[in-house]
């Protein structure tokens, strides 16, 4: 039988759950072409909100086009220009022939190589010689708005892992050509996300960055307990096993909310259940996943400072006055400056998030490994 649980993928149809408030916010600002800015860490369910409501849009629009350009491994300005002229022509072309004509008509000054793939699922790659890109890459930013107006379409593209246009050679002058270009666009508009909160902070709400006031910004949330508390029950129910209201709760609250592992969780415990899941079969999944990842969790602690490493003790204490005399002094933190170095370093490896004074692991099941297993915390 197929487990009913969907994690380290994007989730679809009865594997989503809820957000139907950010799924009609995303909607509407596709089809009212208002830029969107999607920020949270990483394995919140970013891609898969946004993949949802393209879905709905386009089902409703049949002149909207979706297309979807992931900056995970892209590094330079060079790179980024390809993909993002490859997935353009991609999303807006239904035919090889399509595809060879936009490129020779809206890219043929850049000398643009073509390859397609002789297998069934027809891949399309774009190349260019970044010697003439370099010279005039306004071709290419301009690329969606011109389909659009040539083709009588709406476009919306979406740029997942936004904040590494950061890491480019000059990023500020980066940033300054796409806004300059992409809010003159009329029938092109862009939703831009991330997981590097404080970075995407940086690029979109500071005054003195060419992508202030943007688009609209959406701070994504985690799940409520109660929608996930119907949704395990129901997926359980669906393929005839049970679990109680209190124990997919139990199931939530471990993984604290956390998408990814609330399916991951799920899944173990669905997997350890003949029948109904209950209390015991809950916590010795918690437990036999969290060492699952114990050798991946010890690597990356290894990788820490020592004064990170008693921070991150301080943490999973439940302490809070970091920079109080007492706490700096118990830990061996250092100074409070150094205490600033500390968080922004542990913010930068996405272990902690920051927001105002309040301090969050992002892994709970790396919390969970640290407090029982590292620090023996009681």
């Amino acid at each position: 039988m197929e487990t009913p649980f969907v994690f380290g993928r994007m989730t679809r149809n009865i594997d989503f759950t809820d957000r139907a408030e950010e799924t009609a916010r995303l909607i509407t600002n596709f089809n009212s072409r208002i830029n969107s800015i999607l920020i949270s860490p990483r394995r919140w369910g970013k891609s898969s909100l946004v993949a949802k409501a393209s879905e709905m849009a386009m089902a409703n629009n049949p002149m909207l086009r979706v297309c979807f350009i992931d900056l995970y491994n892209v590094r330079s300005e060079e790179e980024f220009y390809q993909l993002l002229a490859q997935e353009v022509i991609r999303s807006t072309s239904t035919k090889f022939e399509e595809m060879m004509d936009s490129t020779k008509k809206f890219l043929g000054q850049l000398f643009p190589k073509l390859s397609f793939s002789p297998e069934p699922n027809n891949e399309f790659s774009l190349g260019f010689d970044w010697n003439e890109v370099k010279k005039n890459p306004n071709d290419i930013l301009k690329l969606a708005e011109n389909i659009a107006l040539e083709k009588n379409m709406q476009i919306v593209i979406c740029i997942d892992e936004f904040q590494n246009i950061s890491e480019f050679e000059n990023p500020l002058a980066f940033q300054k050509k796409l806004r300059s270009h992409w809010q003159q666009h009329q029938k092109t508009t862009y939703c831009l996300y991330g997981s590097k909160r404080h970075m995407l902070l940086d690029v979109f709400t500071s005054s003195s960055m060419p992508f202030y006031k943007f688009g609209d910004i959406m701070f994504l949330q985690k799940i409520k307990e109660e929608d996930w508390v119907t949704f395990l029950t129901k997926r359980f129910l669906d393929t005839k096993k049970k679990i109680s209201d209190k124990n997919a709760l139990l199931i939530t609250q471990l993984a604290k909310s956390h998408s990814y592992y609330v399916q991951q969780l799920a899944q173990q415990a669905w997997l350890r259940t003949k029948t109904t899941c209950n209390e015991v079969i809950v916590l010795q999944s918690f437990e036999n996943l969290t060492l699952q990842m114990s050798l991946l969790f010890q690597t990356l602690t290894d990788e820490l400072s020592k004064y990170q490493i008693n921070f991150l003790k301080a943490l999973v204490s439940n302490e809070t006055k970091f920079s109080s005399k007492e706490i700096m002094d118990k830990y061996r933190l250092g100074s409070s400056s150094n205490i600033q170095k500390i968080k922004k370093a542990l913010e930068n490896k996405e272990i902690i998030d920051c927001m105002g004074d309040q301090i969050e692991m992002l892994d709970p099941i790396y919390e969970h490994w640290l407090k029982k297993y590292y620090f023996k915390v009681n």
